[in-house]
């Protein structure tokens, strides 16, 4: 499966990369600390990769202390505990744990933590056995330990290594940035295969629930498993995966043995149609730039055909991307309004408002959403929600709305991904983690998807959408 990265942080990477990175100098500065890290510039294209050591953990360690929204305040010993339990759990894994890998002791201070740190880090790594392969594998596992210690949606490291492999399908259950969903319950089911990808060309379809991988449960004690997880979001690549999954459509089991392989997603695109009723149908699956005026063209479009009554906006497996486009799709139903607040460690906020130099549509809305609707998608729902701008239909949202991310080069080619603030919804409520709760429950199953017409899930959902439709979108007159 590919890591669907909210929200922020899949989009910021890929911009990221885009518009090309440099490497930063690997010379100290006068105060002992390498280079500060840097947003990317340069040339197009990704950053040469260099091992990643215990400079560029120093790097990582000093940038989020001068980048991460709680920086301010945050304790060194919360990064460096974690990042050294990480690097002893990799050691045990292969075998090669020391008797030298002892934390040190620890203060509370951040430069003479990092001095404790690096130092027993050092020695540990120079025992190792020779050759790159073992010390890169401890070395991101440290960095890895460290990141996840910050506990947030949007903070990420990289390593945009060329020619990643994925099995080129999308799996219910699994939130930004691809962990598992606690809320999850059997059967977790293929809801998107990209044509002519690993998984398509091994017969696998929308709707078959994956019952196990490589004959290991993928619920244990009705708990979806995390570790079964990474090996097909993040596979290796050139090792057959071997699936176990039952097809509703049939009720019989089919097995698949399925390689992973590079592969590209097309660009994002918004589709639209007019339904019964007069009603606009549009489905937004990123807030790509551009997006908000590309779903208008689409209404716009669509009210040539007929007098609309409404707009179904459809958000299920959006994962998030700009929040100007956010504020300009809100703009066509609501001026002069807070959106949302972005806030600092000490709770001092900036209020974001909607684009008001969008005009008002003056159609009512339905919004459809589901677990993967992350990031901008959380931030777009909440705001609909709490100025009562429409309704929405499906599940809960992912809650993967920390705050927006900005990026960070690492003397590796390496980039780091850390958010400067935290977001709020409009009536200043929590989001993040919680998500939003629609107004009427519809959620996608599996047998849906599996009876091989993709828009029968669509049409159910939409169906029930048009009756409330018809109890909200009055007739024009």
């Amino acid at each position: 499966m590919r890591n669907r990265k909210s929200f922020v942080v899949a989009v910021a990477l890929a911009a990221l990369i885009g518009s090309g990175a440099t490497g930063a100098s690997a010379d100290r500065a006068a105060d002992g600390r390498p280079p500060a890290c840097t947003p990317p510039s340069g040339p197009p294209g990704p950053p040469a990769l260099k091992p990643t050591t215990v400079t560029t953990i120093e790097q990582a360690y000093h940038c989020v202390f001068a980048n991460y929204y709680s920086g301010p305040v945050l304790d060194p010993r919360a990064l460096l505990v974690p990042a050294f339990t990480a690097l002893t759990q990799e050691l045990q894994r292969r075998g090669l744990d020391r008797p030298n890998a002892t934390l040190p002791a620890l203060t509370g201070r951040k430069d003479a933590d990092w001095a404790a740190f690096r130092t027993v880090y050092q020695k540990v790594v120079d025992t190792l056995p020779a050759g790159p392969e073992v010390r890169q594998a401890v070395a991101e596992a440290t960095m890895r330990g460290m990141v996840q210690s910050l506990d947030d949606n949007h903070a990420n490291w990289d390593r945009p290594t060329p020619g990643g492999v994925s099995l080129g399908a999308r799996l219910s259950g699994i939130r930004p940035p691809g962990v598992a969903d606690p809320a999850a319950t059997p059967p977790a089911f293929i809801t998107d295969v990209l044509p002519d990808g690993p998984a398509a060309k091994a017969g696998i379809r929308p709707g078959d629930e994956l019952v196990a991988v490589d004959e290991v449960p993928l619920f244990v004690n009705g708990v979806l498993s995390q570790g079964v997880l990474d090996g097909i979001i993040r596979p290796p690549a050139g090792k057959a995966i071997r699936l176990t999954l039952r097809r509703p459509s049939t009720g019989g089991t089919v097995t698949a043995s399925v390689t992973p392989a590079p592969v590209s997603r097309p660009e994002p695109k918004v589709d639209s149609r007019l339904l019964s009723g007069a009603v606009a149908y549009v489905a937004l699956p990123a807030f790509f730039p551009g997006a908000a005026d590309k779903v208008l063209q689409a209404i716009a479009s669509l009210r040539e055909q007929a007098t609309l009554r409404g707009v179904v906006l459809d958000l299920r497996g959006n994962g998030g991307g700009s929040p100007q486009e956010v504020a300009r799709l809100l703009g066509a139903w609501s001026h002069g309004k807070v959106t949302s607040y972005w806030c600092d460690v000490r709770d001092r906020c900036t209020a974001n408002r909607s684009d008001d130099t969008v005009p008002l549509l003056g159609l009512p809305l339905v919004a459809l959403i589901d677990r993967n609707c992350a990031s901008a998608c959380d931030s777009f729902t909440s705001t609909v929600k709490d100025l009562r701008l429409g309704t929405l239909v499906g599940t809960r949202t992912a809650g993967a709305v920390s705050g927006p991310g900005a990026g960070y080069l690492l003397d590796d080619g390496s980039i780091l991904i850390l958010p400067r603030v935290h977001e709020i919804g409009a009536n200043r409520e929590v989001v993040n983690t919680i998500g939003v709760a629609p107004d009427h429950q519809a959620p996608m199953t599996s047998a849906d998807l599996s009876a091989g017409r993709p828009g029968r899930v669509r049409r159910r959902t939409v169906d029930r959408s048009e009756r409330i439709r018809t109890y909200n979108f009055p007739e024009t007159r």
